[in-house]
């Protein structure tokens, strides 16, 4: 009896100590569950599920929840959309609004909601006075819009901040300039408008500013060179006037600067010695109106990369001190007036893979010392005032060059057979503009890699040679301004590797050709978007397979003798933005189905012999007479009414 007693006690204090557990079972404190399932509740859809497990009242078990160990309040809530499972990546969105009562949980210091795309809302403008201890908030990738309050600036533990890729608005609060504990700033791809406070300056620990993609305007702060820590600045794709600031040359730690695509003025500023800006790697400051010459300083900027200053308005010589740039891959010095010669000292860059300088005023000829750029991959020399006289036979030895850009360069004869032996396949070769005689050569065919052909503006005459069939992976074609015959027909027999074809550009105008268009269509290539073959020789019908090219979006046809009707098939290329017709000897009616055509902006059929009525409405009824003029039979809006 002794021992049943004793058992009977035990079960007694078990079920005791069981209630006793679930009366302490944890819960959130009231403010932060109510936050947190308001927040719940305004998401109308999770992709990722996470969400979905959010139930009881022990928040801090919930899936993307962190509470303090010590006070149990939630202090993260990270629910980004970009994640990895299984060292995969993974990508989840929501779509809802961002309840105000996030503020509720008032112990925050990381708020990440980023890359979630549909979420929506604004930034609380109490913000500081709710979450006085947050050290990140990263919303970027959103739908979020409305001002960014200026209460943003009493968050004095902020550390980082990501608005980026949203539709936030209006100026940027210079309390920004308070948060003097600020490493990240990123904002880019905003709606922001007006200047960038010149309270910025001040935010001493900043390492990363990124304001481009938004309006901003007026000058780039002139104590921006007082961030000293700063190795990444951001102002691209902007409105900013005015020079950029001297100080800027004091930004020591500086490794990316970004100021192109603004409206920026005046000289680039000279470094004054090589302890300046020594870890700069990434320069650009192409697409502005900037002028002067190019520093012969430049040479300090020993950790550089890549530079672009292309088109500015720079002029004067490319400084010799280039080559003491060695860590140098990609110069962008295109679109400017730069003049004298290219440096020999070019041939030191041993690292360099790219190198454009078209579009200015360069002399001479490709020096010999750049035969040592083993890594060379682009070099785009044209439009210059260069003499080349022939390809030089070292520049094809290069062992990695594969896209060749010589136009305008004074280059004299036929294409030369050295283009077969070169150590990395040809894929972009640009020729156009210089004085090629002969024809296009059988073994063009055999440059099976070729991406882009410009043979456009020389005296090249002769058939398209049937091998040009084999070039599988050839998407833009330009023969524009010779003297060819013959048949186009290879063109649209060019057997591509890829579905859908190859061929994207065509430009054959101004030649003489004569036939080949009963082809267009009925092949592979089905993806052309541009074709030009104005100003030829070419005649009889128009095909009906021409309607299967649902990609293109221009066609010129003017100035041939093609005498059939217009294939109603054409109605079929939905994509049309601009149709060129005139000139020819077309007959019959417009087909019914152009008013199908809702992206066409560009239309001209006029000097043929089309006659009936415009079919009416939209887009037709709204071009102008122009248009239709020279066809005697045609008649209804924007021409003479139709007679009964």
């Amino acid at each position: 009896m002794g021992f049943a007693i004793l058992w009977f006690l035990a079960v007694i204090t078990l079920i005791a100590g069981c209630e006793s557990s679930k009366s302490m079972e944890k819960t959130c404190h009231s403010n932060d569950l109510k936050g947190l399932l308001s927040f719940k509740t305004g998401i109308l859809i999770d992709t990722s599920g996470r969400l979905r497990q959010w139930s009881g009242r022990d928040c801090c078990k919930w899936e993307g929840i962190a509470c303090d160990k010590t006070s149990g309040r939630v202090i993260e809530m990270s629910l980004p959309g970009f994640s990895t499972s299984r060292d995969s990546p993974v990508q989840a969105w929501m779509n809802g609004s961002l309840s105000s009562s996030i503020t509720l949980l008032s112990f925050l210091e990381v708020i990440d909601l980023s890359g979630l795309s549909s979420l929506r809302g604004n930034l609380p403008p109490s913000i500081d006075i709710h979450l006085p201890g947050l050290k990140k908030l990263s919303l970027w990738g959103n739908s979020m819009d409305g001002p960014v309050p200026e209460s943003i600036g009493k968050l004095s533990k902020l550390e980082e901040l990501y608005l980026f890729e949203n539709s936030f608005s209006g100026s940027l609060p210079g309390s920004l300039g308070n948060l003097s504990r600020l490493r990240k700033l990123n904002l880019h791809s905003n709606r922001f408008l007006g200047g960038v406070p010149a309270t910025i300056t001040n935010l001493i620990n900043l390492e990363s500013l990124s304001l481009h993609s938004n309006f901003l305007t007026g000058n780039i702060p002139d104590d921006i060179g007082n961030l000293q820590v700063l190795k990444e600045l951001d102002l691209s794709c902007n409105l900013f006037t005015g020079k950029i600031p001297s100080s800027i040359t004091n930004l020591k730690a500086i490794s990316v600067l970004y100021l192109d695509n603004n409206h920026l003025v005046g000289e680039i500023p000279k470094l004054s010695s090589r302890d300046q800006m020594a870890s700069l790697a990434f320069l650009r400051l192409n697409d502005n109106s900037l002028t002067g010459s190019i520093p012969e300083s430049l040479g300090y900027l020993s950790s550089l990369q890549r530079i672009s200053l292309a088109n500015n308005e720079l002029h004067g010589s490319i400084p010799g001190s280039l080559g003491n740039l060695r860590s140098l891959t990609e110069i962008y010095f295109n679109g400017n007036k730069l003049s004298g010669r290219i440096p020999d000292s070019i041939g030191r860059l041993s690292e360099l893979i790219m190198f454009r300088i078209s579009h200015n005023m360069i002399e001479g000829s490709l020096p010999h010392q750049m035969a040592s750029l083993a890594n060379l991959q682009t070099l785009d020399v044209s439009f210059n005032q260069m003499s080349l006289s022939s390809i030089p036979k070292w520049l094809l030895e290069l062992p990695s060059l594969s896209r060749i850009y010589l136009a305008r360069c004074s280059i004299h004869g036929g294409l030369s057979e050295d283009l077969l032996t070169t150590p990395s396949p040809v894929q972009e070769l640009d020729l156009s503009a210089n004085h090629l005689t002969g024809s296009l050569p059988e073994w063009i065919g055999s440059l099976i890699e070729l991406y882009a052909l410009n043979l456009s503006m020389n005296a090249l005459d002769g058939r398209i040679p049937n091998s040009i069939t084999k070039l599988g992976t050839l998407g833009l074609l330009d023969l524009h301004s010779n003297k060819l015959t013959g048949s186009i027909e290879p063109i649209f027999l060019v057997q591509s590797k890829y579905s859908g074809g190859s061929l994207v550009f065509i430009d054959l105008s101004d030649n003489n050709f004569t036939s080949g268009m009963e082809k267009i269509g009925t092949e592979t290539q089905l993806e052309i978007h541009h074709i030009n073959l104005s100003r030829n020789e070419l005649r009889g019908k128009l095909p009906e397979s021409i309607g299967r090219l649902q990609s293109m979006e221009s066609l010129d046809l003017s100035t041939n003798s093609f005498d059939s009707d217009i294939p109603a098939t054409l109605a079929n290329a939905s994509s049309l933005k601009s149709l060129k017709l005139q000139k020819n000897h077309f007959t019959g009616k417009i087909p019914n189905g152009f008013l199908n055509l809702k992206n066409l902006k560009e239309l001209d059929l006029s000097d043929n012999f089309l006659e009936g009525r415009i079919p009416y409405g939209k887009p037709l009824n709204n071009f102008p007479r122009k248009s239709y003029a020279g066809n005697k039979g045609l008649c209804g809006i924007p021409l003479d009414p139709c007679r009964p």
